[in-house]
This record gives structure tokens, C-alpha cells and sequence, in this order.
């Protein structure tokens, strides 16, 4: 089917910057034309049928909306691990939560947070789940539209770590591979593998040595949290003799196809192994602030080269999935920890859609409007009493904008969220059953 989204506010993420008033035409799963689009170019829809026609008249047209650190496992924990550090929000409150899913209150968990982010204009995420269950998430993923890249978390070693979630470092490599060879190019190409060792104190040698050896075999992304929290920078140095990104790469968990969350510790020599590396790191402003884990130098590792991305993280610890918020708060922090020109809109804006994209191995396919690219687009109004009268396009977008703004989405041309209403996921039922699980949840869990 063709759709025409007419008369928006252009915004391509292409790298010359350029903004302009226009059309956009989708094919199938496409996009096909870009800017000005004669009626020649419409025809009908390859069923015969008509052209459908949005207006976007007083909205701008923007890349889908990528979110590259997010754990849809967590959404049924929101507002139950507040007011505390890193290390011990994990082993109070978070793992002894996971450790109590069952397939029916995971599955409540991502249908949730998928609700959430889609609506809010996220196309593409980067999912790190529980240790168990995680048909689930993918499954749901599957039936809500979404573009995702996830993998089970991994969690053979480390203390305070739940029964529930303590695996054998055979079984944690045996489902890993399971998932990968089960879920990996299903939905239509949209969902896609990363091996995910949650971090390094959880995880031993051979999980990290075992993963890197896999994805350099079969393609898949690798995932993992580091140089998050001062507490958990003593602590893996007292645990390991040594910080966890020499470590890390020294067992062969770096490069291009390697996704880390936060990096707010990082050092000046660590900062250049990352950029020289091309691994990417993923600013999560929110959740940094609220674990206390500092303001991660955004702008000085941006200034080294370091491919970078923006996420949402957690719900327990954000307590949204917004990245309109995420967009502002990153740009906003910049300022405050280096100065008032660091990550100007324009450039705050590409963490979300086109370095996002590249961080993720995609940028071929989406992050930005470019004729045959994938249609992952959204459009989002410009017109709100928020956000007129005037002024530039990408401080609209990045201080201005909220998730409220989003009225269409669209993910591989399906039109997924019309008016602010998804069409795949019932508003309903979702909330129903994630009140009704996390009732059930927070009586299993050992809090």
C-alpha cells in the first residue's frame, strides 16, 4: 500500500541538516520519494486500492525514534525502587523482582512498555531482558509492530544474585544461541539478536569470551552495561584488579558490533580505546540522574569520535520510556557539564534517530528519510501551545516536543499508531493485565 504524508515539516536527518516543507511517499515497507511529489508518482496501491493520504500539515515528519538501552522486562516495576544507589537497587528490588516473572506477568511487562515508547514515537529499541522467559518479550515485540534488537540477560556469577536468576555458564550460552537461532530475522526482518551479559560483575570470563565468539560467527549484536555508577567502579576493581572496559576487551567485548550502556565513569584513555574500537556507548541521562551515577561527558566522548545512541533504560529507574525526555535531558546536561554551546539541538536530535541507528548496525535501513530506506516514521505536531509561535525546528523537537505531540507512527510502512492510537495493542487490555500482574509479581518477589 502507498501512503503520502503531505504538506510536513520535513525534518531527514541526513548530513547536511537541511529542514524544508514537504511530501513524503511510502511503498510497501519503503520509502520512495522525499520532498516535492507529483501526482504521476502516486498511482494506486500495488492491491488496487486507493492512495492513503495523511496530513501533516502544522507537524513535522521525522525518522522513527530509536531507543539502543531499554529493559521491557522492568516496566511492571515502576515506582518500586526508588531512592537508592545502583548496587543495591539491583540486589533489594530489581533481581529479586525478575527473578519472579512468569511468562504471563513478562509478557504483561513488554506489551506495556512497548505501549509506552511506541506511542511516544520509538520505532527501534534495543532490549536487554530477564534471564528467563524471553520468548516473550520477542513475541510481543512480534504482534506490537516494533523494530528490536534483544537478547536475554546473562548472569552466571557475582554475589547477592537471586536463585531464580543464577545460571550455569552452559545454560546461559545454550539459551542465548537458542533465542538467537529461533527469533533472529522473524516479524519480517525486524527482529534481530544481541548477546546480553548484564554486566561485568554478574558475568564470568567464559559467558563474555563465549559471546564475543558467537557474534563474530553469526552476526549478532553484543550488549552490556559499563562504567555506570562510582559504587560500581570500586567495586569491580576490588572484585577484578582492573576497570571493566580494559577487561572486557581484553576477552574480546569490543568493537563495532558492541553496544554499551551509560559509560558515565569513563576516563580520557578509556574514552579513546572506545572511539578507536567503534564500540558504541548509550546515554541514558534520566536513569543516570535518578541512580545517582553522575552526568555522563556526552559532548567530550562525542568530540573523540565515540559512536553514541540515547536510551530510556528502565522504568524503575527513569520512570518513563519517553525519549522526548531523554532528547532534552541530554542536551540540556551537556550544557551543565561543559557548556551552553556542548550538543546543540541539531546535533542532540541525531543520538535518536541516525546514531542511533548506526550504533545498532541499521543506519542502511532506517534513522533517517531516505528514499529506500525502511518507512520508520513519525509524525509529531508542531502546533501545540507548548511549542509555538516560531523558532528553529530542532529546539522544537528537542526542548519542546513531548510524547502527547505524536500523532502518527509508522514502522516498515505499517501505520502502527494512528492519531495516538495503536492499532495493534489495545490500550485496554494492556493496562489491565499489567496491573493485574504486577499484583501477582510483587507478592511472588523476595522484596
Amino acid at each position: 500500500m502507498k501512503t503520502l504524508i503531505r504538506g510536513g515539516t520535513l525534518v531527514p536527518c541526513t548530513p547536511d541538516g537541511a529542514v524544508y516543507e514537504g511530501d513524503l511517499l511510502i511503498d510497501g515497507p519503503r520509502i520512495s520519494r522525499v520532498g516535492k511529489v507529483p501526482a504521476s508518482a502516486l498511482g494506486t496501491a500495488s492491491g488496487g486500492g486507493p492512495v492513503r493520504v495523511v496530513d501533516a500539515r502544522g507537524c513535522a515528519v521525522v525518522p522513527g525514534l530509536i531507543q539502543a538501552h531499554v529493559h521491557l522486562c522492568q516496566v511492571l516495576f515502576r515506582g518500586m525502587a526508588d531512592d537508592m544507589p545502583l548496587l543495591e537497587w539491583l540486589q533489594r528490588r530489581i533481581w529479586p523482582f525478575e527473578a519472579a516473572h512468569d511468562t504471563k506477568s513478562l509478557r504483561a511487562s513488554a506489551e506495556l512498555g512497548l505501549l509506552e515508547m511506541m506511542l511516544s514515537g520509538t520505532t527501534t529499541i534495543l532490549d536487554m531482558g530477564t534471564v528467563h522467559h524471553y520468548d516473550e518479550v520477542f513475541d510481543a515485540c512480534a504482534r506490537a509492530g516494533i523494530r528490536c534488537v534483544g537478547g536475554k540477560t546473562m548472569m552466571d556469577a557475582g554475589g547477592g544474585v537471586p536463585k531464580g536468576l543464577k545460571e550455569t555458564t552452559k545454560d546461559s550460552l545454550r539459551e542465548s544461541d537458542r533465542l538467537h537461532e529461533t527469533w533472529a530475522g522473524k516479524a519480517s526482518g525486524r527482529l534481530s539478536y544481541a548477546y546480553a551479559p548484564r554486566f561485568i560483575l554478574s558475568c564470568t570470563e567464559a559467558v563474555f569470551r563465549g559471546t564475543a565468539e558467537r557474534a563474530k560467527a553469526n552476526g549478532a549484536k553484543l550488549h552490556s552495561h559499563v562504567a555506570e555508577h562510582p559504587d560500581e567502579r570500586v567495586a569491580v576493581r576490588n572484585a577484578l584488579g582492573d576497570d571493566d572496559i580494559a577487561i572486557m576487551r581484553k576477552w574480546g567485548f569490543s568493537g563495532p558490533n558492541v553496544i554499551l550502556a551509560h559509560g558515565v565513569q569513563l576516563r580520557d584513555d578509556e574514552a579513546e580505546l572506545v572511539a578507536r574500537d567503534g564500540t558504541s556507548i548509550v546515554h541514558c541521562p534520566s536513569a543516570n540522574l535518578k541512580l545517582g551515577s553522575g552526568i555522563a561527558r556526552v559532548s567530550d566522548l562525542d568530540d573523540r569520535g565515540v559512536s553514541l545512541a540515547l536510551g530510556g533504560d528502565g522504568a524503575p529507574c527513569n520512570n518513563n520510556l519517553d525519549p522526548w525526555v531523554e532528547l532534552r535531558h541530554a542536551a540540556l546536561l551537556a550544557k551543565i557539564r561543559v557548556s551552553t554551546t556542548s550538543l546543540p539541538a541539531k546535533r542532540a536530535f541525531r543520538l535518536a534517530t541516525i546514531d542511533g541507528a548506526r550504533a545498532l548496525g541499521l543506519a542502511d535501513k532506517i534513522g533517517s528519510l531516505e528514499v529506500g530506506k525502511q518507512a520508520d516514521v513519525v509524525v509529531t505536531r508542531l502546533d501545540g501551545p507548548h511549542i509555538e509561535p516560531g523558532g528553529d525546528v530542532y529546539s522544537k523537537l528537542v526542548y519542546a516536543c513531548t510524547a502527547r505531540d505524536v500523532e502518527h507512527v509508522f514502522v516498515d510502512g505499517e501505520h502502527v499508531v494512528r492519531h495516538g492510537e495503536h492499532q495493534r495493542l489495545d490500550r485496554d487490555t494492556v493496562l489491565a493485565a499489567s496491573r493485574r500482574e504486577a499484583k501477582k509479581l510483587t507478592a511472588r518477589a523476595d522484596v
